[in-house]
């Protein structure tokens, strides 16, 4: 008689807000007929929490332990000060809340600002890949200023969408800001220590409009200290944002299970302005095109590429790029102003087999399509001896469908090659080398050597400027830190 009671009474006022400002739900001791504003009186599912309506300092809080079915979907806002959290509580492992494909997100958070989400673990894994299916997804849409979004301490993991961009892809966090009727962004958004492994295909992907028409971009972006692994595609990718920071992140092992249709690469801007991206790792990107650590990317302006790590990496180190047959319309204003400094990498370049655009292709650095004013300057580059089947490229100049590179600058570079290496300039002549340091001649290369000196060197002693270069810059492995399965 006594839970009919609470039953009755949570049918009467469930759609309406709890009188508690904590919602507690536990998978293992709770019971959805309880009112589930105490630990004691705790809901089992998620499912009255859909019938919910939040108010501003409302805690979701989720048993540590628990395992649901399902799906969150936040409607209501918090107020500054009075945010809407969800985290877990008790001890024990993350809580965990399986997607099981029923909806193509597991957590939604709906036009809504002033939102936390801490420490919970999600999967989103249906039956068969879908386009655009997500662990987390971000919307604003028509939905004018949101403010203040967290996402931390996260484990996503699992999530089968698309392997084709083009069709949807699918992300383990996505991102998207459209604003066709009422401009609209977020301030404010922090995605921190996060473990993200297993989403296919990408990691955390922005989208956005690149219409500089109706430029409005998301402020006060921080995307750091997360650890991405056993991701096929895209690593970071900021769309529709200016003045983002990418820190201290860690992104590994990209498995080589693309399409040989699909480009992606590790950390990069797309129509987004002052993104600087430092302190980085990005090691072993398999994708079958680019399949670079790094990227500055079209329709960015001012991009800063400092103080990373990167290697291994099949496509090379970094892509500087933009598409010509766009450049000059709305949508693309160029790729300009992008500095490359203070990086290390390391065996970058080595796809060990043919591309289906161009054949044998990794250069170390790709440089291509209507790019402005790129100055690469201070960074080392070592290249251990490569197989014949592999490319050679240190510097690869193209034409992306429209006017060449414009004002590149090679300047104070350290090259330390075993092999035999090139650079192919493609005959452009407004691509400068000053100052930079080579252990050994280039071939078929042409290079003043007043300007860039020679000092032979046997043994390089690769793990002595790693260590130092990894040290000075505090890059320290990643470690699976959490408790996840």
């Amino acid at each position: 008689m006594k839970k009919l009671i609470l039953l009755l009474l949570f049918i009467l006022f469930g759609c309406s807000s709890l009188d508690s400002y904590n919602i507690y739900i536990d998978s293992n001791e709770g019971d959805d007929n309880n009112l589930g504003n105490s630990k004691q009186s705790a809901w089992a599912t998620l499912v009255n929490l859909d019938k919910t309506k939040l108010k501003p300092g409302t805690t979701i809080h989720l048993k540590a332990n628990s395992e649901f079915n399902g799906f969150i979907e936040i409607n209501d806002s918090g107020t500054e000060g009075n945010p809407i959290i969800l985290k877990s509580y008790g001890d024990g492992k993350k809580p965990i809340i399986n997607g099981n494909g029923e909806k193509k997100y597991t957590i939604l958070l709906n036009n809504v600002e002033q939102i936390t989400i801490d420490g919970i673990e999600i999967t989103n894994k249906g039956t068969q890949r879908l386009e655009a299916r997500t662990g987390l997804t971000i919307l604003a849409e028509n939905s004018g200023d949101l403010n203040n979004i967290v996402v931390q301490n996260m484990v996503i993991r699992d999530v089968n969408g698309s392997l084709v961009k083009s069709d949807g892809g699918g992300s383990a966090i996505l991102i998207r800001k459209f604003g066709e009727k009422i401009k609209s962004r977020i301030n404010g958004l922090q995605i921190l220590n996060n473990h993200i492994y297993r989403t296919e295909r990408n990691a955390i992907n922005f989208r956005a409009s690149a219409n500089r028409d109706k430029w409005y971009p998301n402020l006060n972006v921080i995307v750091k200290n997360n650890l991405i692994e056993k991701v096929p595609g895209d690593g970071i990718v900021i769309f529709g944002c200016d003045g983002a920071i990418v820190e201290n992140n860690t992104l590994r092992d990209f498995p080589d299970i693309l399409p040989d249709t699909e480009a992606a690469a590790g950390i990069w801007p797309f129509s987004s302005d002052n993104t600087i991206i430092q302190f980085n790792e990005v090691s072993g990107h398999k994708a079958k095109w680019d399949a670079q650590g790094y990227d500055s990317d079209w329709n960015s302006v001012g991009t800063i590429i400092q103080n990373n790590y990167s290697h291994d990496n099949y496509g090379g180190f970094v892509l500087v790029c933009n598409a010509g047959a766009s450049y000059g319309e709305k949508i693309n204003v160029g790729t300009v102003n992008t500095i490359i400094r203070n990086n290390l990498s390391i065996n970058d370049g080595i796809r060990p087999y043919p591309t289906s655009r161009r054949g044998v292709f990794s250069p170390t650095f790709h440089i291509t399509g209507p790019v402005e004013n790129t100055h690469i300057h201070d960074n080392i580059i070592i290249i251990p001896k490569k197989n014949p089947n592999v490319d050679n490229t240190i510097v690869r100049i193209d034409n992306w469908g429209g006017p060449w590179p414009m004002k590149t600058t090679f300047e104070n570079n350290e090259f330390y090659i075993e092999g035999d290496m090139k650079n192919q300039l493609r005959e452009r002549k407004n691509i400068e080398f000053i100052g930079n340091f080579f252990s050994k001649e280039l071939v078929e290369t042409e290079m003043d050597y007043s300007k860039n000196p020679i000092s032979k060197i046997e043994n390089i002693d690769i793990e002595l400027i790693k260590n130092k270069f990894l040290q000075e810059n505090k890059i320290y492995p990643k470690k699976n830190l959490y408790n996840s399965k």
